[in-house]
């Protein structure tokens, strides 16, 4: 009785866990600043509209007591796609949202202001770096192709 609730238990904690979580990096959460959460694929019809354009969004977020000066770090797409940082600063314990339309910055959101979706519904990994170009963290979800 007692393997079988187990066994229960396990495809219960399974089923209900996101399918991005999934896909991320469990457990590599080493780093005080990482990718927290990634929407990738805009809820409802993707007709290229800046809200739907802004309900693609990645979540990087701050888990050390300390803000962190992002001013030059960056967040990229498998093809090169590639937002800059421009003078913002992560509080301490914080998540800041980067949107892919247009909008007005703030200490919770800013915006890629881009025309064009970035993140690929199928599969794609968003990749921060720090202002000397050195990898923070990733976030990765779907099959990727084999790069030779």
């Amino acid at each position: 009785m007692t393997a079988v609730a187990a066994v229960a238990a396990a495809a219960v904690a399974t089923v209900a866990l996101p399918a991005a979580a999934a896909d991320h990096h469990p457990g590599r959460h080493h780093s005080t600043v990482y990718i927290s959460a990634v929407q990738y694929d805009s809820p409802g019809r993707d007709d290229r509209s800046n809200r739907s354009l802004n309900r693609e969004w990645v979540d990087i977020t701050n888990n050390s007591r300390r803000a962190v000066n992002l001013d030059g770090w960056t967040l990229s797409d498998e093809d090169g796609h590639t937002y800059t940082f421009d003078h913002y600063r992560l509080q301490g314990r914080s998540t800041v949202r980067v949107h892919t339309g247009t909008g007005h910055d703030t200490r919770t959101d800013v915006f890629q202001d881009r025309r064009h979706y970035v993140w690929n519904n199928d599969y794609d990994t968003a990749t921060l770096r720090n202002d000397h170009d050195r990898f923070v963290d990733e976030y990765s979800w779907g099959q990727h192709r084999i790069r030779h």
